[in-house]
């Protein structure tokens, strides 16, 4: 009420009617108006090219002709040209999908602006020629496929001279040497640009077309030295329903077929043809363009990334359905190298990565598949003579083909993990059946598939699992839970159940399995904590034992630790012990063990008070440094993986060596070779010799580092003669082992057999993978030595460097020390 007569009272401040309705029968808004904001022009381009074709609800026609339509209206803003330009090469080295999408709005913008339109060719040009230079291949590949989108725009021949030029380049290096990968990846960049160059608007070159393949036909069709060793599948065909097929011999028959068709290409988009006019009512006069100069170097650098021969496979190979296409149809490759190249370029943003693999579809021709996540059981409701590829199976296929890429995939691991876990949260309907029967592929392929893929794919399986709650449908592999350790698929189900404990814990990855499985993980594995041993008074050296616990956790000196450790050796020594550093070492490993148990920070401290020591014992007693990994692994036995981990640190330290580690599993514990059974022995093995060929491999790239004075090359050439010859020696002790396991003469196997014929056979037959993984390693580091030294022999004549590119070192074997370690 108060305030009811204080607004209409004739107080300060009070409300005045007749001021309102005055303002009021004004009719004029008298209020301020808000600053109206207009995008620059330049930024509304940028955004429309950066988007362009990523919708499926915008037509991609009007896309191309606004983007060209505002560029040429704007051409005299010097934000559009630079920004307009410089977005263009980015896009086409950055998203291969949009390539055609991006060449098409230059041919449209050819029609109203042609002379910038030759400025876009001339810094196309100017970029191929910077990374010819720099040998990126993958770089080359698609700015070539820029151009030969553009081939209806170049005057003459158009992209096909540069392609001769870089034919004639990979001649010269077949010549050279018959085993050179490097040749084979400039055929492979050629005949990925012939289908783009048929399907331009350009015309009549179909003879040019033609004749590159006859030339390219005799590379093609030649195996490399490597090819049989990068086979994902090198079981029998009874295995498996397909031979491995290499990639360019695959893609010189499906062009061969192409031309024999008319060069089709169904499955590549074709949005030039929007440009053929702007203004309906007015038809185009095309402007031709002289390409600008490009110089393929003579002799091609190899640049960074190893190029190795490839094998095509596909996860979705035994289908009663086709959801990928066949290895027939020339699109099964055209769609995975894009898919590949966006994948790998892509590697900064996986968000961004799996978003292009979901929207697939956009970048290719309608009807090339079905609608996006259609149940793989409606899929024999679609119409006789439509496609019935999936979208998702594509792109799943895709990602698979890195994870499973061998040698090495050009990134780590994990990304094509985050990139697989993206996509299915992003459409969990769509891609999470498409993994499903991927997974079940490769599971039901585990006895022929290549040991080293196996635990890429366990690794992969396990991590996936952990991000969408641990749930799998383990009663379909039920029946396997009662094999032998031996068989590859027990194997695969105890090795990917260790490793889904050390990504949560025991007793919550009890709870997802079914009860046959519940065996598997028994309660000593649910310990958090393994049991110090040496508290039972049963245990020999137990008093000591508990004693130098005690000191080490008060962080006591070495020189009171030092008088328990001499009373065990003494103790040792009357059980007639014969290396009395052995017990004593269990003693003080196992302790640092149980004192860092809590984590891995722990231990790390723990073993950094203790590192003195522990360096000091290698030199005295091989034996007691095998030792320290025997106690690491027996205190760690029920949880292996971190065992693997603490070894692993061990070796950065240099407390351990490769060689103690190579021999201590595959000399000391080789058995029968049932020790290659197990997941995490794999793991050691494999990380340890990744450590040696990744040094081996960072001093040839500081050797050949351009501009190095002379007296720093000579250092680099003596440490990687040693290096190299350590390396050889680390592949050799492993070769010794493993062909003893794989003939059945190792030391177990060459006594009377107790009527385990089966048994045996099996553990042979894991003698005989780990065999060809190891020598594949061996060979593929022996080759990419060997390239290296000898492309930067051939740019500075250097003599020693052709000699070490031979592999002219001598062997020597050098006592084991400290500094034999890894850095």
């Amino acid at each position: 009420m108060a305030d009811y007569e204080r607004r209409n009272g004739t107080q300060r401040g009070g409300y005045n009617h007749r001021k309102r309705r005055h303002r009021e029968d004004d009719g004029v808004d008298r209020r301020p108006l808000r600053r109206q904001y207009q995008e620059p022009v330049h930024l509304k381009v940028r955004k429309q090219l950066l988007t362009i074709a990523e919708s499926p609800l915008k037509k991609t026609d009007e896309e191309i002709r606004t983007i060209a339509t505002t560029v040429a209206e704007n051409l005299d803003d010097g934000e559009i040209r630079g920004t307009f330009s410089d977005l263009i090469l980015q896009l086409i080295t950055e998203q291969a999908l949009k390539i055609p999408f991006v060449a098409a709005v230059i041919l449209a913008l050819n029609a109203q602006q042609p002379e910038f339109a030759q400025e876009i060719l001339a810094k196309s040009t100017t970029a191929l020629n910077e990374q010819f230079r720099a040998g990126a291949w993958r770089e080359v590949k698609l700015l070539l496929r820029f151009l030969a989108c553009l081939q209806g725009i170049l005057e003459g021949d158009g992209v096909f001279p540069i392609l001769e030029e870089l034919f004639s380049r990979s001649v010269d290096l077949q010549t050279a040497s018959s085993e050179d990968s490097l040749g084979l990846e400039i055929v492979k960049v050629i005949l990925l640009t012939i289908p783009y160059i048929m399907a331009s608007s350009g015309s009549g070159f179909e003879a040019h077309a033609t004749s590159l393949l006859e030339k390219t036909d005799i590379i093609a069709s030649t195996p490399h030295a490597l090819e049989a060793l990068v086979d994902p599948y090198p079981g029998s065909g009874d295995d498996i329903g397909h031979e491995a097929q290499s990639v360019i011999s695959l893609l010189q028959r499906q062009l061969q077929g192409e031309a024999a068709q008319s060069w089709e290409l169904a499955c590549l988009p074709r949005p030039w043809n929007v440009s053929s006019v702007v203004d309906e009512a007015e038809p185009l006069t095309l402007t031709k363009h002289s390409l600008p100069p490009v110089t393929v170097p003579s002799p091609v650098f190899p640049g960074v990334r190893p190029q190795s021969p490839e094998v095509y496979s596909s996860v979705y190979a035994d289908q009663d359905m086709e959801t990928v296409p066949p290895t027939s149809n020339i699109a099964s490759l055209l769609l995975r190298d894009s898919l590949i190249d966006t994948i790998n370029t892509l590697d900064y943003n996986r968000n961004a990565t799996a978003k292009f693999l979901i929207d697939l579809d956009c970048y290719f021709s309608p009807n090339t598949f079905v609608k996006r996540a259609t149940p793989f059981d409606r899929l024999r409701e679609v119409e006789a003579g439509k496609s019935t590829w999936k979208p998702e199976d594509v792109a799943v296929d895709a990602v698979f083909s890195q994870l499973l890429q061998l040698p090495s995939p050009q990134h780590k691991l994990v990304y094509y993990h985050a990139v697989l876990t993206e996509s299915c949260k992003i459409a969990p309907a769509a891609i999470a059946p498409s993994l499903g029967r991927a997974i079940r592929y490769l599971y039901q392929n585990v006895d022929a598939m290549d040991l080293e893929l196996e635990y890429r794919f366990m690794d992969w399986f396990t991590h996936h699992l952990s991000n969408f709650g641990f749930t799998w449908k383990w009663t379909e592999w039920v029946d396997d839970v009662e094999l032998p350790l031996a068989k590859p698929k027990k194997a695969f189900i105890v090795g990917a159940l260790e490793k889904e404990i050390r990504l949560s814990f025991a007793q919550r990855i009890r709870g997802t399995l079914p009860e046959p499985y519940q065996a598997l993980i028994t309660e000593a594995k649910e310990k958090d904590i393994p049991d110090f041993k040496y508290n039972s008074e049963q245990t020999t050296y137990a008093p000591q034992a508990r004693e130098i616990l005690r000191l080490l956790r008060a962080k006591a000196p070495d020189s009171e630790i030092e008088p328990h450790l001499l009373s065990v050796e003494a103790e040792a020594r009357s059980l007639g012990v014969e290396d009395t550093l052995v017990p004593s070492t269990d003693v003080y490993m196992t302790a640092i063990c149980f004192i860092g148990s809590k984590s891995l920070s722990h231990v790390l401290s723990c073993i950094e008070r203790c590192k003195d020591r522990l360096l000091a014992l290698g030199p005295r007693s091989e034996a007691a440094r095998r030792q320290i990994i025997t106690s690491v692994m027996d205190y760690w036995v029920e949880k292996p993986g971190v065992g693997v981990n603490v070894v692993d640190k061990l070796l950065n330290y240099t407390i351990l060596t490769p060689l103690s580690v190579i021999n201590w599993a595959l000399t000391d514990n080789i058995g029968k070779g049932r020790i290659l059974t197990y997941a995490h022995v794999y793991e050691m093995i494999s990380s340890t010799i990744y450590k040696v060929t990744n040094r081996v491999r960072q001093i040839v790239s500081a050797r050949n580092q351009p501009g190095l004075p002379a007296e720093q090359v000579s250092m680099l050439n003596e440490t990687l003669e040693k290096e190299r010859a350590q390396m050889k020696e680390l592949f050799a002790t492993v070769d010794h082992a493993l062909v003893g396991v794989a003939s059945g003469v190792a030391d177990e196997m060459a006594v009377p057999r107790n009527q385990d014929t089966v048994g045996e056979a099996l553990l042979m037959g894991w003698g005989e993978r780990w065999l060809r993984v190891f020598r594949r390693k061996m060979a593929v580091e022996e080759a990419w030595i060997g390239e290296m030294l000898a492309n930067q022999e051939g740019m500075d004549g250097s003599e020693e460097g052709a000699a070490m590119a031979n592999g002219d070192v001598v062997l020597e074997t050098q006592e084991d020390d400290a500094d034999d370690g890894v850095s």
